[in-house]
């Protein structure tokens, strides 16, 4: 048996020199939804067939579909691009019917119809039921560093800020049909499948290469993307992707978290720049905050990796939010950045919840349908900005 070929650590480290520095790409999954009963309706391949455009791909749920951007150099372009794509879908859409996205659906049967085809059948083959539990959407945020070793410098600095980022982005109180009590129960979906969570810190290059080479030739990650980690290096694009959000329910809430990954990035880059030395800790300990954030979202108290002392999320947020704003400056996007602190109030959880406060919780899918697609003209709050290419 040929071993699958994988990148060599010189091939990985020439993939992330190429990109031009800070520049962000982003790829939204989401929903089709039935025009009546806005259950979900597995035809998203007659969107795609009717859509033929590069922007929009299948997904592995039958009932899902992927907005995937090319990269952009501000998050207000990343954001005027992607309200064009979440017009465009909806029109290509309308016979069919309509679009919506969060981390999950909120009454939805918990296990779907899959797509049809040689990638998503070997899927399904392998994981089972898993497979089809995993009717979950994200909001993914490419950044290229600029440079092989500021990349992976950034990488291992972004996993103790993972938990922060979700619990900001936190959109999936509602499963089957009920309150979960989380914040996000999509993390608990997911980490069914292997490579879920706080990806492993990689020391090098060489270590990726290998890490992926015994991937491949064991079977269990026969191709790279199948590296589901919340955080992972693209070599294709030449990215880091933070995957941790969940899908946000307006080109706002989207805009906020984008902000935040890309200022973050720059000012982790900076810091790997001067030599300063890359905050770690155990997995474990990540993952206890990472718990933390799925289960209260921005209610959550986050525990100092170096004391365990608890500190409010919002604390968090606030703090890191000030330390950002001369990045967002630089990159055009401190609008959306401050925009964080009113996401950090109400996040997608809070307003679910808030929409099914009368006992009705079919009330959300409606709610997320009306918001997915913002008018011509749609502004961000307090950017002062329309949208525009």
């Amino acid at each position: 048996m040929t071993e699958p070929t994988t990148p060599t650590a010189a091939e990985l480290r020439a993939a992330f020199d190429a990109p031009e520095p800070l520049t962000l790409g982003l790829e939204e999954e989401l929903m089709l939804l039935h025009p009546v009963t806005l259950d979900l309706l597995p035809r998203a391949r007659d969107v795609i067939d009717a859509a033929r455009d590069d922007r929009f791909k299948l997904e592995l749920p039958a009932a899902q579909l992927e907005l995937s951007l090319p990269p952009e150099r501000s998050v207000p372009a990343a954001i005027a691009a992607l309200g064009a794509a979440r017009r465009d879908l909806a029109a290509a859409a309308e016979p069919v019917g309509r679009l919506a996205t969060a981390g999950v659906h909120p009454f939805a049967a918990v296990l779907g119809e899959l797509n049809v085809g040689e990638r998503y059948d070997l899927t399904h083959d392998e994981y089972g039921d898993i497979a089809r539990s995993q009717l979950v959407c994200a909001l993914q945020v490419h950044v290229a560093v600029g440079g092989a070793e500021p990349t992976l410098a950034v990488y291992n600095g972004l996993r103790p800020w993972l938990p922060l980022l979700a619990a900001l982005a936190a959109n999936a109180p509602f499963h089957g049909g009920r309150d979960t009590g989380m914040a996000s129960v999509r993390p608990k979906i997911g980490e069914q499948l292997p490579r879920q969570g706080i990806p492993p810190a990689i020391g090098s290059w060489e270590a990726l290469a290998d890490a992926l080479r015994w991937g491949a030739a064991s079977g269990a990650v026969p191709e790279p993307r199948r590296w589901w980690w919340e955080l992972r290096p693209h070599p294709s694009y030449g990215t880091l992707e933070v995957r941790v959000p969940d899908a946000q329910a307006t080109v706002e809430d989207a805009a906020a978290v984008a902000a935040v990954v890309h200022a973050l990035v720059a000012w982790l880059r900076d810091r790997a720049e001067a030599g300063e030395p890359v905050a770690t800790a155990d997995t474990w300990r990540l993952e206890e905050n990472r718990w933390r954030a799925a289960r209260w979202g921005m209610d959550a108290e986050l525990a100092h990796l170096g004391t365990g002392a608890a500190t409010p999320a919002r604390e968090c947020l606030a703090q890191l939010v000030e330390d950002l704003v001369p990045y967002a400056e630089r990159l055009g996007c401190a609008a959306e950045l401050r925009d964080a602190t009113r996401l950090a109030g109400a996040n997608g959880a809070v307003r679910q919840r808030a929409v099914a406060a009368d006992g009705d919780l079919r009330a959300v899918a409606p709610w997320l349908a009306d918001a997915y697609v913002p008018s011509a003209d749609y502004a961000l709050s307090g950017a002062g900005r329309e949208e525009s290419r």
